[in-house]
């Protein structure tokens, strides 16, 4: 059984927890944070990927995995469950939410922006919280 990470037409909000005001770009550093690499796949094309895609491509990244090896890897990494976009220190962190489309392709609001609030002012979207860093 696959699992999946993937929303539909859902509004990841910044944690509660977040600690910026104004979204902020991962930093870059010598071996790239699971932070930039979301941040580089998603914000550099908008609605083109689901969750899956990116939180897959970004293991594959992260572990080495070439290109021949992807689809075996990628059977083996869903045949378990693993953290959503909700997880993400783009939401939890560098203060970004994350909309899934009605296709499920995932795209990153800076907090501060308009389009963000009016995700959050949208009955038709649903909305869920990024999780905590913190336990409470």
């Amino acid at each position: 059984m696959k699992h999946t990470t993937n929303y539909i037409n859902t509004f990841i909000e910044i944690a509660e927890d977040c600690p910026v005001s104004r979204a902020e770009t991962p930093p870059e550093k010598k071996i790239k944070t699971l932070a930039l690499l979301q941040y580089e796949q998603i914000a550099k094309n908008p609605y083109q990927y689901t969750s899956d895609d990116v939180v897959f491509e970004c293991y594959a990244i992260k572990n080495d995995i070439s290109e021949h090896q992807k689809k075996e890897a990628e059977i083996q990494f869903f045949s378990k469950g693993q953290p959503c976009l909700r997880s993400s220190p783009l939401a939890k962190r560098y203060g970004f939410g994350i909309h899934h489309n009605v296709e499920g392709k995932v795209a990153v609001f800076a907090v501060e922006s308009k389009e963000y609030q009016n995700f959050l002012n949208d009955p038709a979207v649903k909305k869920v919280k990024a999780m905590r860093s913190k336990k409470i």
